[in-house]
Formats: C-alpha cells, structure tokens, sequence
C-alpha cells in the first residue's frame, strides 16, 4: 500500500497511562518513526483518572476515550464518529496488549495488528474464572476478524502461538524489540554488590510468577544466606507476595522497592549478580535483554517469549516454569559459579547489542504499511 498519511493506533494504554510498560514504549518507537516520515499520528487509548480527552506527546495526537474497562467496547463506535470521512485515517494499527478491539467493526480503513502475546489459557493465572473465560473467548474470534491483515509479533513464540491460532505464517512478520543503549548500559562505575543480590523488575501481578521465586528461596538461602532479592516494580499483588514472603520465613531477605527512579533502577541491575525473570509467558522479554546490556547475568521461565530473549546457557540460564527445585538449583548456581555469572554477564552484553530501538521501528513500521521484507 502507498505510505499511509494518516495513521491511526489503537492501544488500552498510552505512555501516559500510570501503568504504561514495555508494550507501550514498543507502539511509541514505532508511531514516533511515522512522525519522522512525517504522517500524521493518532494514539486512541483509554482514558484514566487526570487524563485529559486530547493531548499531544512528542507529535502523536492522543486521544483518550473510554476507560480500561469498556475501552474496547466502545472502540468501534469511536471509530465510526470521530475517525470517519475527512479524518478517517489511511491505516489502522490495532496493538492488541489486553484483549482485541475488533477495530475492522468501526472503520473501512485497511487494518494492521501488532501482538506482543496472547494470554489463552495465562489468562486464568491472573484473572477469576469469568474474566479469563472472556478474554480467552474474545482471542478465539482474532482469525475470523483480523482475516486478511499484516500482523506483526516481537517473537517467534507470538509467531507460532498466531500460527497455532489460524494466522497465515505469511501474514506475520517477527520484528524483536529495540533497546536504549544509552540508558541500558556497563557503567564501570557502579560495581557489583558485595552482598549476593538478585533483582527482579516488573509489575507485581499474579501471572508475572514472582511468587515462584518466593517458594524458591528458602532452599537457596540454605546455601546463599546473605542473599537478598529486590523486587522493582508495584503492582496490585505486592500485599498478597508481602504475606507469602513472611509466612515462608524470606521476609528478611526479601526487599521491596516499589517503584523507583529510573537511573536508581538501572544502577541496581547493573549492580545485581543475576536478574530473574519467573513470568510464564511474555512477548518478548525486554528485562532480560535490558540485564544484559548492563552486564547483569539472567535467571528466567523456559517460557513463550522469555526463551526468545534469552539464548540459553549462554546469556542465562532456561528453568522449567512452575519447578521449585529447578529455579532454585539455578538460582543456586548462578549465585556461587563467579566465572559463570561472568561468562553469563558477557555474552548478555553482546547479545543486547543487536537490538535497538531505531532498526525495530523502522522495520516494524515498514511491515506494517506493507513496505518492508521479513522481522529478523
């Protein structure tokens, strides 16, 4: 198709949004290289409490409408009246990060799809019965209502799960996350903690498996007693993972940091022996390719998206999810082999160097308009 000179995104969240995360910096890379090719760009998300309806970020119009949960009910009505006739867009980009809008409902627009992952049966690891029945539900008709479309996935996993699904392999394209190498970094000034440290770094829910970790502990402090695990991140789970940490006896070891600045979170990765990753499913897996910039060793699930981004026993180590010992053994290991936390460390940077956030952008933009050759 001829490049798009009005492009629309449709996302739950937008990189205002409070909970905003890696799906969201994903979309801005990618609307922020349309800006440069100098289209108009138009983010529609969810309204949250002190978003205003319109703002403008880095010259993306936001557009915020709904809230988080009826957003993708009224998504197509939007459509259909704000975003029709002289503003209708040339190209619609559906990012489909929670459950999908069906936006093919409420424009006549060609429509392209992004998906990090979908959760299927993940879904009821964080949500009761009837939410996760609903959401599984909903991807189930993503064939049927996307038939057609340009799909772009950060993962070969998201790939062969979209595959599984019904997608054609030749209307998806693989394009891995970027990385700011600026930001994500060795810094030779900030040394590695002299107490065995582990970091995990994410939002404190129940499908993200820190609880894993915490069943885990007890055996490694056996061996490593002057561990100590921080936990970077908030999230509606922390009081129930506080309770779990204490009722196994690893309060003491254990901090939680909450959400913290941003050079103080990277000053405590590149610090950390081991970053550990426990989710049972992700995208992509951004953290642990952000560890190994920062030259920080990686511990994480043998799961869709996390086996992606980490190359197995050579940026980290791979554990069976949801296996006690197993995590345990390897945290174990990581945290008394020096020579393999360095190799480890190492090869981490050499791998984030592949990544970056101009290359993805470009390459994902040009998959979705359908100008470009296949993901790496």
């Amino acid at each position: 198709m001829t490049a798009p000179r009005h492009l629309l995104a449709v996302n739950f969240r937008d990189p205002a949004h409070p909970e905003a995360g890696g799906a969201e910096l994903h979309l801005e890379e990618i609307l922020l290289e349309g800006v440069r090719r100098g289209m108009r760009v138009t983010w529609l998300a969810s309204g949250f409490p002190g978003g205003v309806p319109d703002s403008l970020h880095r010259g993306i119009h936001v557009a915020r409408r709904g809230n988080w949960w009826n957003f993708n009910l009224v998504v197509p009505g939007v459509l259909r009246r704000e975003f029709a006739g002289a503003n209708a867009p040339d190209l619609v980009v559906e990012d489909v990060n929670k459950v999908p809008c069906f936006v093919a409902l409420g424009t006549k627009a060609p429509v392209a799809v992004i998906v990090p992952h979908l959760f299927g049966a993940a879904a009821f690891a964080e949500a009761n019965a009837l939410v996760a029945s609903y959401v599984v539900a909903l991807e189930r008709f993503i064939p049927a209502a996307y038939r057609g479309a340009r799909f772009l996935a950060i993962s070969e996993s998201t790939r062969d799960d979209l595959v599984h699904r019904g997608i054609p392999t030749g209307s998806i394209t693989v394009v891995h996350c970027g990385l700011n190498h600026e930001r994500y970094r060795v810094d030779p000034a900030v040394a590695k903690s002299a107490r065995p440290t582990l970091v995990f770094v994410g939002r404190l829910r129940r499908y993200k498996g820190l609880d894993w970790v915490l069943r885990s502990l007890p055996r490694v402090l056996e061996q490593v007693p002057q561990l100590r695990l921080q936990v970077i991140g908030d999230g509606p789970w922390q009081p129930e993972l506080v309770r779990q940490a204490a009722t196994r006896g690893v309060a003491h070891a254990v901090e939680f940091c909450g959400f913290l600045p941003f050079a103080e979170k990277v000053r405590r990765i590149q610090s950390a022996w081991a970053v550990v990753q426990p989710s049972p499913k992700e995208g992509w897996g951004l953290t642990v390719v952000e560890a190994g910039a920062c030259g920080t060793a990686v511990v994480a699930a043998d799961s869709p998206g996390l086996r992606d981004s980490v190359r197995r026993d050579e940026t980290g180590l791979l554990v069976r999810y949801d296996d006690d010992g197993a995590l345990a053994d390897a945290l174990m290991r990581v945290l008394t082999d020096t020579a393999l936390r360095a190799r480890l460390a190492a090869a981490g940077v050499a791998w984030a160097e592949r990544f970056r956030w101009d290359d993805c952008a470009r390459r994902s933009l040009d998959a979705l308009t359908g100008e470009g050759a296949d993901g790496r």
